[in-house]
């Protein structure tokens, strides 16, 4: 075992004598030591339970035969972080998370990992982690939300907290209202109850073969999510025995499921950072255009808020990941996974409960996946799309450029109402280096969904649109502002044309006036010079590979 090296020979007695004083007995140095690694906060609502799972996790594990060690890793609440500085840190720290897995990993030469996450970038960062040390690893996602309630409505977060602010201001909603709606919109632990970016990872976490069958929709109040914490515990010891290391199990036909699945589901558009972030780590290259590749052959099943109307406690009872995979079985791979059963096999025992909620194939709410990759003259490297969340009138549009040079100037013009119908908002410089750190663009999004705009304002930007945002909303043109992308040279008033069906977001205009544009153009100084994000800037390349650092 790893853990040999730090337990084991006269050498180490100094090492057993720390150990000691931890509480471990004799009886553990022939056991595998399993790291559990926990990112319990009290900040963030889809964290505040883990204090259970990590019991049932440290139960497991001594159940299996394994001695735990919990250790923490920090999170951040994207939908805290929103909308100010807070939100430039967000995807720079699944970076500082997949450092942190590796550190604690290889400093106590662990045996395997259980990780414990929930949100946004901490479970992506976890994957990142834990494939780079290619230790055995089971990923413990804390589960969803329940639904909110206000006069019998079920209630989201992203739709009842942020769409409410455009509502508010276009008169089409009382303050009074929105005050009730926030304290009623996320009723207590779980990650937020849509398809946004926590949960969509999850889910793909649990169709690569990371996670126990059943553990991305178990909710996080539920028993079932007990049970799951405490097996995977058991069964980490299991893969430890038999040495089946991360990379065993995220193999290419693995990724692949992740994304087939992402696909079908609708999911966030964050994806299409984070798994070309983990596959990277795993020494593969996913370039953008898998993502369209598998998109154009797998159809959009299941309708999950914020692009549909059901929610993911719905998709629990519907039958989860599991029945998903039933459905899709004919365009999955059958790779292993943790559980030691094969995709195909868990796909087969699954009971599918509702057939709208998880349609057939051939009754899908779209012919096509979730995301689109277009390209054109303003995304020559591409930008990303949640087509399942555009309504269809805006999936062709053009319309005159309303340029920003950062989130804040938009947001203060579109709550001043000065966006009108046929504008499309371009907000630059959000980029990785130009951010920094890629903010996600949920308050701008949202506002503009409340004030009844979506059907004829699109929104395009360097930056992320947060899992929780619909419409017309293309983000991660690449290459960004701050690296003298096209989208530098954007003029107010210059017509923007978006074909999601053709795939393309071109600004009309000739190549050599985009030329002669660029050639004028001057490299902005840094917004960030000190600190950590000083280096994270020097370092991470561009969102079209997954902005990871070099």
């Amino acid at each position: 075992m790893r853990s040999d090296e730090v337990k084991k020979g006269l050498e180490r007695t100094p090492h057993r004598a720390l150990l000691y004083g931890t509480g471990i007995t004799e009886g553990d140095w022939n056991k595998p030591f399993v790291g559990i690694a926990s990112s319990f906060t009290d900040l963030i609502p889809g964290h505040t339970g883990m204090r259970a799972l990590e019991r049932a996790i440290d139960n497991g594990v001594h159940a299996g035969g394994g001695r735990p060690f919990i250790f923490g890793v920090p999170g951040i609440c994207d939908g805290i972080a929103m909308g100010h500085t807070g939100m430039k840190y967000s995807l720079p720290s699944r970076e500082l998370i997949a450092d942190i897995i590796e550190t604690v990993c290889e400093a106590h030469r662990l045996d395997g990992l259980v990780l414990l996450t929930n949100c946004d970038k901490i479970t992506p960062g976890m994957i990142m982690g834990l494939v780079r040390v290619n230790v055995p690893g089971i990923v413990v996602t804390a589960g969803p939300m329940l639904s909110g309630r206000y006069r019998m409505r079920r209630l989201s977060f992203v739709r009842d907290s942020y769409e409410p602010i455009g509502e508010v201001q276009a008169g089409r909603m009382s303050i009074e209202e929105a005050r009730e709606l926030e304290k009623r919109a996320c009723p207590g632990p779980g990650s937020c109850q849509g398809l946004y970016t926590a949960n969509t990872m999850a889910c793909v976490t649990e169709a690569m073969g990371l996670s126990l069958p059943g553990c991305a929709t178990a909710l996080a109040v539920s028993a079932d999510k007990i049970r799951i914490a405490y097996e995977s515990g058991q069964r980490i010891v299991s893969l430890i025995e038999k040495n089946i290391p991360a990379r065993k199990i995220l193999t290419r036909e693995a990724i692949e499921n992740g994304i087939r699945v992402d696909m079908a589901l609708g999911g966030s558009t964050n994806t299409v950072l984070h798994i070309p972030a983990i596959a990277h780590e795993a020494g593969m290259d996913f370039p953008l255009e898998a993502f369209d590749v598998i998109s154009r052959s797998t159809p959009h099943i299941s309708s999950i808020c914020p692009g549909g109307e059901y929610f993911m406690e719905d998709l629990e009872f519907a039958g989860g990941i599991p029945a998903v995979m039933k459905v899709l079985s004919p365009k999955l791979n059958d790779a292993m996974t943790v559980s030691g059963r094969t995709v195909l096999e868990i796909a087969a025992d699954a009971e599918r409960n509702d057939e709208d909620i998880i349609r057939d194939l051939d009754k899908a709410y779209h012919a096509e996946g979730g995301i689109a990759i277009l390209r054109g003259n303003l995304a020559p490297a591409g930008a990303v799309v949640k087509q399942s969340a555009v309504p269809e009138k805006m999936l062709e549009f053009e319309g005159e450029a309303k340029v920003f040079d950062s989130e804040e100037e938009a947001m203060k013009s579109i709550m001043a109402r000065k966006v009108k119908a046929g504008d499309v908002v371009v907000i630059r410089y959000e980029g990785p280096k130009g951010g920094p750190g890629m903010r996600e663009m949920l308050s701008p999004t949202a506002t503009v969904v409340g004030m009844g705009l979506s059907d004829s304002v699109a929104l395009l930007t360097d930056g992320r649109f947060s899992g929780g945002t619909r419409g017309p909303c293309i983000g991660h043109i690449s290459p960004e502002a701050m690296e003298g992308g096209p989208i530098a040279v954007v003029q107010n008033g210059d017509r923007i044309r978006i074909s999601v069906p053709n795939r393309r977001v071109d600004v009309v205009l000739s190549d050599e006036e985009i030329e002669r544009r660029l050639a004028r153009w001057r490299k902005p100084s840094p917004r960030v010079t000190t600190g950590w994000l000083a280096r994270y800037v020097k370092h991470v390349t561009s969102a079209g590979t997954g902005a990871v650092l070099e």
